[in-house]
Formats: C-alpha cells, structure tokens, sequence
C-alpha cells in the first residue's frame, strides 16, 4: 500500500510500534501524515507487506531452484548396491533350498509317523462336520435360556445342513472309492507311490502338532513395525517441545511432512518440517525420548538435518535392526586386493549398510573417543588401508603400550614404536624429525618439477610410483598422541612437527593421523585441530570434546556425538570427502584378520622391493637425540659478554660443538626448532666479516635462558 493511501483497520501493525522505515530512511507514516497535513497518529497502522507486490519468487525462479528427486532410486544407479543385493537375494535363495534339502529325510520320517492321526482327524472332523457339530453350543445356549423360537430356528437349520452334508458325503465316499479302484487297476505303479506319498504327506501335515511344525523356518526374518504418519506425529508430540504440543492441541500435526514415508535400505525414512523455531538439534537431544516413543531400539532411530536445508528440516531414518547389531558385509579387502590411496577406499558402512569410502590422500585426520569404543580399531583399520598399497611408507605410533598396532608396525611398518617409556619418545622425535626433513626434501622436488608433470604443485598417484623421486605416500597413525604433546622436554617440538605435517604434508603425500581419547587442547592442539580435514568421532562427553573433534560449531549444528550409547562401538560421526557428517559403523577388523591383512600387504612389498625401516629391523638414529640439549647446546655456545647473535653465527657454533648433530643444520632449521620452546628471532645489527654492518634475524641469550628455566621448573635467577 503506498504512504498517502489509508489503511485499512486492523491490518499491519501500529506504527509506533514498527519501526519500519524507507529505503530513504523516513518513516512512511510520518510522510502520510505530512502528505495528508496531519499530525503524526500512534494508533495508525502501516503496512509492510505491499498488496499486489510479489510477495514470493516467481515460477520459473522457484522451479529452477526446486530440488528435484532423482528419476532413478540411488541403489539402482549404483552397480555395486544393485549386485549387493542381487547377491543377497541368491544366498538367501541357496540357504533356504540347502537348509529344506537337508532335513527332507527328516520330514518325510515325521509325515509319515503323524499320517495315522492325520487320517483320524480327517474322518473325524468330517463326521463332525456331516453332524453340523459346530452349531451345537448355540442350540446348547438357547435350550439354556428357553428361548423356544430360537432354538427351533437353530434346529431347523441344523437339520437342512445335515441332510445336504449327508448327500454330498455319500457322493464323496462313492467316487472317492471308485476314483482309489480305478487307480489302483489302470494306474502305472510309479502314479500309485506318487498318490501314496502325496496322501500321507496331507495326513501327516493334518496330524502335525500345533505347536511343534514338521517344517520350520529357515530364516527368521526379523520383524519391524511399519513406520507412518501417526507413529512419527505421536513420537514427536512426546518429546516435550512446547511448539509441536501447542500444534497438536489446537488439531494441528505438528510437523508437515515433505515426501512420503519410503522404504530406505533396512528401515524406513521420513522427511518434513518441524513447527517454526523448533530445530533439528531440539529433537536429537531428545533421541531417546523419540525412540520410546517410536517404540523401536535406541540403535535404530537417527534423527539428522537435511542439508543444505533449514535447520527445521528433519530427516528421521529408522532402521529394522539396530546398527551395532546389524551384520554388516565382508571387507572387500579383507582376504585379496590393493589399494590405491589416492582413490577412495571403503572403510566402513553408514546406517542403511551402504559402503562409505575414505581417500587418505591430500588430508590429515583426527579420531576422537572416550576410551573402549572403537578408536584403535579403527586407526588400525586405516593402516591397514595405508599397508595395502605397496607404494605407501607406514609409520605407527602405539602411546598405550598394549601393542594394538603391532599387526601393522611389525609387518610393514617403516618406524614402529609401542610404549611411553623414555626410548621411546626418543625414538618418536629422531624419526619425526627425520621425517620433517623428508617434508624439506619434498617440496624442494615438487619446486623443481616442471608444470606439465606437476601442474597442481602436489604429489599425485603417477608421480608417487616414480622411485627416482622419492614421493611414495607416507602415513603416520599416533594413538594417544596426548602423550607427545604433553612431554615436558620434546612436547613442544613434537607439537611444531605434528602442525608442520598437518599443514604441508598433504600436498607432499604425507598423511598425519592421530587419536586420542581424551580430546582438548593439550591433546589437540589448535594448529592442528583447525587444519585436520578428516574427522572420526566416536561417542565424546561433552559438547566440547564433540566441537574439537568435529570443529566448532558441530554441536550446535546437530552433529553430536555424544548420542552414541555404550553399545555403538565402531560408531563415529565422520566428516571428510568433502561431504556433510555421516553416520558410519567401521568395519571390525580384530588383531587375528589385521595380522593376516599385515602379512600380505608384507608379502607385496617384497615383491615390489619397497620393505623398508623396522619391518626389516632398521631403526633411526637416537644416541643423537638422547645425547645433546639444544637449548643447553645454544646457553654453552653463548657466551654472557655477547647477549645477542645471528642465526648463522649460532648454527656454526653448535656444528662446531656437536657436528653429528648440527652440521646440516640450516639458520631456518634453527628457527623451527627454538618454535617450541617460544623462542622467536630477533632483527640484531651487527657486523659481518668485511667489516661492513648488516641487519639480520637472530636470538638473544636471555630468551633462551628463559625458555630453559621454564622447562626445568626454575626460575630465571636461578
């Protein structure tokens, strides 16, 4: 409605009250008012809404932007799901035939016993039936009362249907015997043992017990309650949310469903939109509410948000069989095959048992849990992956101590360690910082590549089977890598590598997985955290081990691992291949299969020539790293008259003390590596050989005394 016309009462809203204002900045109902030579009313009303206007996009504008389902159901789209099933329907067709097949002996030893009480069931219920038995309670119940005409009505009847069930029965009883006569003359003696088996197999059946089957079962299909409309409308009314009990009070449903409740894999889907300011969150915090009042196992219902929708759009999955319980299909790589890791690689199944694929390329990852639900496993399981292709170079790390990695570590692995001892983080930092040199190494080659081989500046799988370059993938898997972080001596340099890896590694084919089953940040640093692109979640606490794991604002989000129950072990929230968090139960690979997994991937690399490291009983140097204290190493080669040095100045002295140690030692490397302890460099003027000055970057004495007290626990006087 334009300013100076009048609206109409008890439509928009007081103007006192809108607050709306032009695209100038007026108000409109003050330029009424000062059009019409008025004073400024405050009951007036304006409208916001302009009668006429398009108050919704267009047709063509809401058609191109409609979601369109698909023509064609994903499963049948997809050869491998197509085949899955193909292959189910066969082995169920096999089990059932062979299970009957084998007992067929058994049934016909059964029949024939039960065939004499069959024939007398069936001759008795006959006579029965002739004598209109089964009207006998109600004439029985009107003599009772004395209701004459009831009971002469009744007996009437009774005497109609045994006159006429007499007749055929006669007829029966003739041409049954003349048809059995006539048989047993013509018939050819190989008709006769078919009829005499087909009549004792419906005589035995007849005499069967009700409660004990001559056949049972050879699959006992589980049975699931159809999920419709009004299950899922009752199981959200009992939630408690005030917005869906209003609706439903006043008549309404609550929730408007979007697309018909489907059949979807092993369980049934349905989609819609819950009231207005009611999200998606609000009903997963109260799962377990939803299951009980779905009436369904916990392990069953998933409620999640649509993406790339409102956070009111609700996608409720509810399963047959509870996830953790629900068998799940051989590992395609579990007895025969290779992997490419720059090609994605199953590693575990989502809720409707569809594959969900990982491609340890080109990411770092992190695997949060409490402990006991699934973390080891499933790095392990990503080793294995990594193992499986020849080509790849595994480093394992087992902070606990319990050897789960051993399959791996001891079969293939480059470096190996299972422990926390004292040599073992003295192991952990020499091939650390060996393997930070081989980053160096990598993109100096990559630098040097010409653009036509290399266009992306990254390694790629054609590059990574050239040995002469040296780009072969390596993955590191830590468990519990909160135990590196939080040594007090190399816990900070451990840290500058593990970010160093996490943030350039990839490009290079460095892969840097770590769990931990105590997420914060300690455990994660944020460096590493906020450039993890592969996330593993399984069940967490509290919204803030959730958030580290999965990023922040997981939790708010809806995706909240902390709806695993104790029973979803293998469970985990995963987010990665570009791709919104799913759902995922890995496959369970236990110490047995992954030793026999480990010993062919072993057998590969011997054939291919790339076993290398531990797996052939190599191990890196660490009487170096044991021996020496860089920051002792730099106090005895700064002398207190000069408290300030250039970075060349520093690394020549320390090459002069320890050359084993320092002598390739670069002034960057020499910056890297004070990161750690805080240590920043300094612009220092000084004087070079020829005499002449020159501003370069250095350190002070005095930072390094400080970052030595503040490790050893003294103070700086001291």
């Amino acid at each position: 409605m334009r300013p100076e016309q009048e609206t109409p009462p008890g439509v928009g809203r007081p103007a006192a009250d809108a607050g709306a204002r032009g695209t100038d900045g007026s108000n409109p109902a003050e330029s009424a008012d000062r059009n019409h030579g008025r004073s400024a009313d405050p009951t007036a009303v304006v409208m916001v809404d302009r009668p006429g206007g398009k108050s919704t996009p267009g047709l063509m504008s809401r058609v191109e932007s409609a979601r369109r389902r698909p023509i064609i159901p994903a499963w049948a789209e997809s050869a491998a799901e197509f085949r899955a099933a193909g292959q189910g329907v066969a082995a169920y067709a096999w089990h059932v035939t062979a299970y009957h097949a084998v007992r067929t002996p058994w049934y016909a030893l059964r029949l024939a016993c039960q065939a004499p009480y069959g024939t007398a069931r069936f001759i008795g219920g006959s006579l029965r039936w002739m004598a209109d038995a089964e009207g006998e309670p109600f004439r029985r119940a009107a003599a009772a009362r004395e209701a004459v005409d009831d009971y002469l009505k009744l007996s009437r009847q009774r005497d109609r249907r045994v006159r006429w069930r007499t007749a055929v029965s006669v007829v029966a009883s003739i041409a049954g015997a003349a048809a059995a006569l006539a048989l047993y003359v013509l018939a050819p003696s190989w008709l006769l043992a078919l009829c005499g088996v087909a009549v004792t197999v419906v005589m035995g059946w007849l005499g069967q017990p009700a409660d004990a089957p001559v056949i049972h079962r050879a699959v006992e299909v589980p049975k699931a309650t159809r999920l419709t409309s009004d299950i899922v409308l009752r199981a959200l009314g009992a939630l408690g949310i005030p917005a869906i009990n209003q609706a439903q009070s006043k008549g309404g449903t609550g929730f408007s469903f979007t697309a018909p409740i489907t059949r979807d894999g092993p369980g049934w889907l349905a989609e819609g939109d819950l009231p207005y300011g009611v999200t998606v969150t609000d009903v997963v915090d109260r799962r377990e509410k939803l299951a009980s009042g779905l009436r369904r196992p916990l392990g069953t219902v998933w409620p999640e948000a649509v993406p790339h929708e409102h956070t009111g759009r609700l996608r409720l999955w509810v399963g047959d069989r509870d996830m953790s319980q629900t068998p799940q299909p051989a590992w395609p790589l579990a007895k025969s095959g290779t992997v490419d890791l720059f090609r994605p690689v199953a590693w575990g199944t989502d809720q409707r048992g569809r594959w969900v694929e990982v491609t340890l390329m080109y990411i770092a990852g992190v695997i949060g849990a409490i402990p006991r639900m699934g973390k080891t496993f499933l790095l392990r399981l990503l080793l294995l992956i990594a193992a499986l292709d020849p080509r790849a170079e595994v480093h394992s790390y087992d902070l606990k101590g319990t050897g789960d990695l051993d399959p791996v570590g001891n079969a293939v692995g480059h470096r190996h360690r299972a422990g926390d001892e004292e040599e073992d983080f003295l192991y952990a930092l020499a091939a650390m910082r060996e393997l930070q040199g081989e980053l160096r190494r990598r993109t100096k080659v990559i630098r040097d590549l010409p653009r036509d081989i290399c266009p992306e500046s990254k390694v790629t799988t054609e590059l990574a089977s050239r040995r002469s370059l040296g780009l072969h993938p390596i993955v590191v898997g830590v468990d519990e890598c909160q135990k590196w972080f939080e040594h007090p001596q190399h816990g900070k340099e451990l840290e500058e590598i593990c970010t160093d890896l996490v943030k350039r590694g990839p490009a290079t084919g460095i892969v840097l997985l770590l769990a931990t089953q105590r997420p914060d940040d300690s455990s994660l640093p944020k460096g590493i955290s906020a450039n993890a692109s592969a996330r593993w979640c399984l069940k967490v606490m509290s919204h803030i081990e959730n958030d580290l794991v999965l990023g922040t604002g997981a939790y708010k989000r809806g995706v909240r691992a902390t709806m695993f129950a104790w029973e979803d072990k293998g469970i985990c929230y995963f987010l990665g291949e570009g791709a919104d968090a799913r759902i995922v139960r890995s496959i369970e690979i236990d110490a047995l299969a992954a030793e026999r997994i480990a010993q062919r991937a072993r057998t590969m690399r011997e054939r291919a020539g790339t076993l290398s490291g531990h797996a052939l009983g190599e191990r890196p140097e660490t009487d170096a790293v044991a021996a020496y204290d860089l920051l002792a190493d730099l106090l005895s080669v700064l002398p207190a008259e000069q408290p300030k040095v250039w970075n060349e100045i520093a690394v020549a002295r320390l090459a002069e003390l320890r050359p084993d140690v320092y002598g390739a030692w670069a002034p960057e490397q020499l910056t890297a590596a004070l990161k750690p302890y805080g240590i920043r460099t300094v612009q220092i003027w000084g004087t070079t050989e020829d005499g002449k000055g020159a501003n370069r970057r250095g350190i002070r004495r005095s930072d390094v005394l400080d970052a030595l007290a503040q490790r050893d626990g003294r103070t700086a006087a001291a």
